[in-house]
């Protein structure tokens, strides 16, 4: 630039500046020239004024001149790489105080071109999502440039198994300004049997051009950064442990047709015409039978007319018979009852439930059905009082159920407890891994009433 004319006057200094231009993050310098007209040694002190004056500086800042001479001072300008520094003029300013003779300060003004330079920072989370068919993201984009842009999103992926929608679509930002833009992401079709499908996919945030700008307009080029990477991991509709549950269910049933069924229709065709067939009458029965006197139906003369066999009970005494239970045992009557222990424990603990048999009762256990529906990781054990029935690793099973022929008996007061440590939580049918173990017991049997 042609620097501007002197100016001066008896006893003020010649002031030359030319104007700069600079762009935020790079330094530009300047001249200004002081010359002392006067006819005294004169030291003038000189101070930036305006907008510029936070990040220009003066060098040297104060000069002393003999009359008629002069001297070159520089100005620096240091603008930060920031959003707050705007592209476009800014006023400059330059105080020069005479010490000499105060009243004759002169202040020049020039103008600052400041450049353009454009910056965009995304961050997308979160990175990896898991879905049956969508997954659903958030990105979040600031301008960190000095001029106002509208943000273009460019999703990349290597097939065409992904469909991307992004809300808003292309946003306008202010230097300094932050967005949120919701993405989502969705598959052609699902994944219904077999392992989790991994699909990564890029996205880029640009500058969305409108029209061509001519390159004193576009400044410096934009900061390029990386596309962000992320995945969607879509889940199948039926996971692997179902697949094998229905097999084995089939093989179950195809084993009961080809084996027990058949084995179980003879045993039932056996017993029935064993049932009917009649049965031989002993020959000491028919004699007996013959000798009896007539009208007396073949029964022994005995007193009472009774016809029971020496060493009978008789009918009261007890003998033979199934009087109420002694000792604690179950009462006559009892009925059938079941009840339920449903328990969850926290990853890493151990946790206990329990069923505590009534006052003035006796439950006699058949069956106890445990079931580990979420696939979790951990030890069970089942105790009945201070008897333990079993101790099983929850990894070996889904479903597990245990009959006695013969009740076990558990008195009153005393408790059927199930206790579970859980060292990690299985997933269950929904896809998602729990946050906790979650276990239930049945307990079934015959509760009655204890003797009085």
């Amino acid at each position: 630039m042609t620097p501007s004319a002197a100016s001066s006057r008896p006893g003020a200094p010649g002031l030359d500046i030319p104007a700069v231009t600079v762009t935020p993050g790079d330094i530009a310098t300047t001249t200004l020239t002081v010359r002392n007209d006067s006819d005294i040694v004169e030291a003038y002190d000189l101070t930036v004024v305006g907008d510029c004056a936070a990040w220009t500086t003066v060098e040297p800042a104060r000069v002393s001149l003999y009359p008629g001479t002069s001297e070159t001072v520089t100005l620096r300008l240091e603008p930060p790489r920031s959003p707050e520094i705007r592209a476009g003029e800014m006023p400059l300013g330059v105080r020069v105080l005479p010490n000499e003779h105060p009243d004759a300060v002169r202040v020049l003004e020039t103008t600052v071109h400041v450049g353009k330079f454009r910056e965009l920072r995304t961050e997308l989370s979160p990175r990896r999502r898991r879905g049956w068919l969508r997954g659903r993201y958030l990105l979040a984009v600031r301008n960190q440039g000095n001029t106002p842009v509208r943000v273009r999103f460019t999703p990349g992926q290597a097939g065409e198994e992904l469909a991307f929608a992004f809300d808003p679509a292309q946003p306008k930002l202010e230097p300094g300004e932050s967005a949120e833009v919701r993405l989502r992401v969705r598959t052609a079709k699902p994944v219904w049997f077999g392992a989790p499908a991994v699909w990564p996919f890029t996205v880029d945030a640009t500058e969305a051009v409108e029209q061509e700008e001519p390159a004193e307009a576009r400044g410096d080029d934009p900061v390029v950064r990386p596309p962000l990477d992320a995945e969607f991991v879509q889940i199948p509709i039926f996971p692997k442990w179902l697949l094998v549950l229905l097999a084995a269910l089939l093989a179950l049933l195809l084993a009961w047709f080809a084996l027990v069924r058949p084995a179980v229709r003879s045993a039932a065709e056996e017993a029935a015409t064993e049932a009917v067939q009649p049965r031989p009458t002993p020959a000491g029965e028919q004699e007996a039978g013959g000798e009896g006197a007539p009208g007396t139906g073949g029964a022994t003369d005995s007193p009472g007319g009774g016809g029971q066999e020496p060493g009978a009970a008789a009918p009261g005494t007890g003998g033979g018979g199934s009087g109420s239970a002694a000792g604690g045992g179950i009462a006559a009557g009892g009925r059938q009852s079941s009840e339920t222990i449903d328990l969850k424990t926290r990853t890493g603990a151990t946790e206990s439930g329990t069923y505590k048999v009534p006052e003035n009762s006796v439950f006699g256990v058949t069956d106890i059905v445990v079931a580990n529906f979420q696939g979790d990781e951990g030890v069970l054990t089942i105790s009945f009082g201070d008897r333990k029935i079993t101790t099983i690793a929850l990894e070996t099973f889904r479903n597990q159920d245990y009959h006695w022929v013969t009740p076990i008996e558990i008195p009153e007061n005393d408790t059927v407890t199930i206790s579970v440590t859980c060292a990690k939580p299985g997933t269950p049918a929904t896809g998602r891994q729990a946050s906790e173990c979650h276990e239930v017991l049945n307990v079934s049997g015959v509760l009655g009433t204890t003797a009085r």
